[in-house]
């Protein structure tokens, strides 16, 4: 892993009631997302019974993450994801910087920093 290169691991359990509520949401967050300058990776994957969710972000830096957790994905479209669906697991791997260290400490997320790797 390059050690600019910053990666969530985000849990979720969807409500059943707000299935569709989710999945419209989801989609507008792909569209934002993929309009992020430094977002490498998006990526949505889904239990075979549709109740629970991990999503896989990659980012190129810390500056990434910092304008993906202070734009319209996280401040406006997470909280109503959040509407749909709760946090049950969030894990941040590498440098996030420390204003965005802050920011997803709110959110409970663990941070795991580089320690050692293979990068190619």
């Amino acid at each position: 892993m390059d050690k600019h290169v910053v990666r969530f691991t985000v849990d979720l359990t969807i409500n059943e009631e707000k299935s569709n509520e989710f999945d419209g949401v989801v989609q507008a967050m792909i569209a934002d997302s993929q309009k992020e300058p430094g977002t490498l990776g998006y990526d949505w994957f889904l239990s075979s019974d549709r109740r629970r969710c991990r999503i896989v972000e990659t980012y190129a830096d810390a500056n990434a993450v910092l304008a993906h957790l202070t734009g319209r994905v996280v401040q406006e479209l997470v909280p109503k994801l959040l509407g749909a669906s709760s946090l049950t697991g969030f894990e941040v791997y590498g440098e996030p910087g420390p204003n965005a260290a802050q920011m997803l400490a709110r959110f409970g997320a663990e941070i795991f920093e580089l320690w050692q790797g293979l990068s190619r």
